[in-house]
């Protein structure tokens, strides 16, 4: 398989950016506390979105791989950073310093199968490995709904 490219590009008015991917736009923008219109989430929720849809996407490629009854999975993930860092601290990292994945798996697979596709699914999924070459502390859990 030949090597994929992806490409964006943006339009910004202060701190809202409209993004055009293809022929897809969204909208990443802060709250009003953070000097934005809110008119679109905030660049870090957008990347916890971007890692649920990367694991969607690779489970449900993995699952017919594997022959796995995979319904839906719905995904609920917290990251936590230390704000200093994002504020310019140079000491203090300004990227997460934790993840926590949360996944509801509907199948009438055993929690050992679903274990395998979380297994390998974070293992292939793009968006999760970036997070852990960056040294994020990534905590999965997957479970049957």
């Amino acid at each position: 398989m030949a090597e994929q490219k992806f490409h964006v590009t943006t339009n910004s008015k202060g701190m809202k950016t409209e993004i055009k991917a293809d022929e897809h736009t969204f909208v990443i923008d802060e709250p009003p506390k953070m000097g934005g219109t809110n008119e679109g989430a905030d660049p870090l929720s957008t990347l916890l979105g971007s890692l649920a849809g990367c694991e969607t996407v690779v489970a449900n490629m993995v699952a017919k791989e594997i022959n796995f009854d995979l319904e839906s999975i719905e995904f609920n993930i917290d990251g936590s950073l230390d704000p200093r860092g994002l504020m310019g601290d140079e000491n203090v990292r300004p990227y997460f310093q934790t993840v926590t994945v949360h996944a509801l798996v509907h199948t009438s697979e055993t929690q050992e199968r679903i274990n395998e596709l979380q297994r390998i699914t974070d293992k292939r999924c793009p968006v999760y490995t970036t997070l852990e070459a960056a040294g994020v502390e990534l905590t999965p859990k997957w479970e049957k709904a």
